[in-house]
């Protein structure tokens, strides 16, 4: 059974873009979200000199989300040296334990272990060189640190990054997700659920093998960029696809302008207009 969670969040400066603290119901554990150009005036957080756990977030040249995770037993020490010598964070999201009970081993676990979900969930781009080694910890301490990472992952996604999300969203407040299809021309078929971040084509599903003569320059475009990336390869989605739209997703797969409120159908023929209306 899940239950309600209660978040708090200060902004330090009074500003909804500057620092924050935040912290959650009945957990040891608190986070500080901090922009790059605010971490110089972190010297009057003096939790923020402990053993903990960060992620830098940023983006490339073509828009990619991008994050770096690591550890420090100094975090403010650590953020600084990063000033210099990592160019492309634009924010950091910093965990550590209020009752200072994270010791190194706890910390290189928690690292290896969001970067194992990041890698997994495949949203943003890694941008550390190695892989984290895993420390041995007792299975008390893995219990533990594994209810840490879930409130890690509670926190972030809250702050504005679901790097830790599966792109398929369960709940078991919910019932299962209704599936929709396509069946079209030159090969297209497809599979996809509605989310909460958009239109989720699933992988496996088979575009077009070619578009016609008045799809747009924009869905072409795009269309390339999904080949380009390997995300679709020799026609196939290699991956859950995040589209922002229906109309959008339909489009890519049929190749050709479409309407997805008509053209997406459930398993007995029910067109996602009709459903999104309960008619």
């Amino acid at each position: 059974m899940a239950f309600g969670k209660t978040i708090k969040i200060f902004l330090i400066d009074g500003d909804p873009n500057g620092r924050m603290s935040c912290e959650l119901s009945n957990w040891t554990g608190k986070a500080y979200k901090i922009p790059r150009i605010k971490i110089k005036d972190c010297t009057d957080r003096l939790d923020l000199n402990t053993t903990g756990i960060y992620l830098l977030f940023g983006k490339n040249e073509d828009n990619d989300d991008l994050v770096y995770i690591g550890e420090a037993e100094n975090v403010l020490t650590r953020l600084n040296q990063h000033l210099s010598t990592k160019d492309f964070w634009r924010e950091t999201i910093v965990f550590f334990s209020k009752d200072e009970n994270l010791n190194k081993a706890h910390i290189k676990y928690l690292e290896n272990r969001l970067h194992s979900l990041a890698t997994q969930t495949n949203r943003y781009k890694i941008e550390n060189a190695i892989i984290p080694t895993q420390s041995s910890i007792s299975e008390s301490d893995r219990a533990e640190m594994e209810e840490f990472i879930d409130n890690i992952k509670l926190l972030v996604n809250s702050l504005g990054h679901k790097v830790f999300e599966e792109k398929r969203e369960t709940s078991i407040l919910e019932k299962p997700k209704e599936l929709l299809f396509i069946n079209g021309a030159r090969g297209s078929n497809a599979t996809a659920e509605q989310t909460s971040e958009g239109f989720l084509v699933l992988k496996g599903s088979i575009i077009s093998n070619s578009v016609t003569p008045s799809t747009s320059q924009s869905l072409i475009n795009l269309r390339e960029k999904l080949i380009q990336r390997k995300i679709v390869e020799t026609f196939e989605f290699k991956e859950d696809y995040i589209f922002s739209s229906p109309s959008t997703a339909a489009a890519i797969v049929l190749g050709r302008s479409a309407n997805g409120l008509t053209e997406w159908k459930t398993g007995d023929g029910k067109i996602l207009k009709s459903l999104e209306s309960n008619i």
